[in-house]
């Protein structure tokens, strides 16, 4: 019975494009949310230096908060095993997809609900933060690119205030 099941996206796959705008749904990816009271630990464990500073980016990896990272990466990445280490690693891939907004009007388009002064979100940059009523993890890959991570269940409301902000 559950070879009939389909994945379903909970937003269109054809991008949204408008002047100087386009909206589109990121490929799939594996997501993990990190937690650990040492950034050692988690080195230790993924052999790669994570980011100690809020805010910042480093490898795919998201530093959200004092003890906290999101690890984003192509679909089928394989986190090791922490057994043993103090960490928490827990799968989140399927909680929340990302819209990828991007073009000369991307901060625009942003700005009509968040409430952060994007001229002074550095590219590389990564917070948690709201669109008008709803949390997203904003991060900034380029001068004009953006991705917005939203939970699942919230993507159809944001993509329909994106694009109704990108019509105007």
């Amino acid at each position: 019975m559950s070879d009939n099941l389909a994945r379903t996206e909970p937003v269109p796959f054809a991008p949204f494009i408008g002047e100087g705008i386009s909206i589109s749904l990121a490929a799939p990816m594996t997501r993990y949310s990190l937690r650990a009271r040492q950034a050692q630990a988690l080195e230790t464990l993924l052999g790669v230096k994570v980011p100690k500073k809020i805010g910042a980016t480093e490898e795919g990896i998201a530093c959200l908060g004092p003890d906290e990272w999101l690890l984003r990466a192509p679909a089928g990445y394989n986190m090791v095993n922490g057994a043993g280490l103090p960490v928490s690693l827990v799968d989140i891939s399927e909680r929340a997809i990302c819209l990828v907004v991007e073009g000369p009007r991307s901060a625009e388009i942003l700005r009509a609900g968040c409430p952060l002064d994007l001229d002074k979100f550095a590219v590389g940059r990564a917070t948690r933060t709201i669109f008008e009523t709803v949390e997203i993890i904003l991060l900034r890959l380029g001068e004009n690119r953006f991705h917005v991570e939203v939970w699942r269940s919230f993507a159809p409301w944001l993509w329909a205030s994106l694009t109704t902000a990108a019509h105007h």
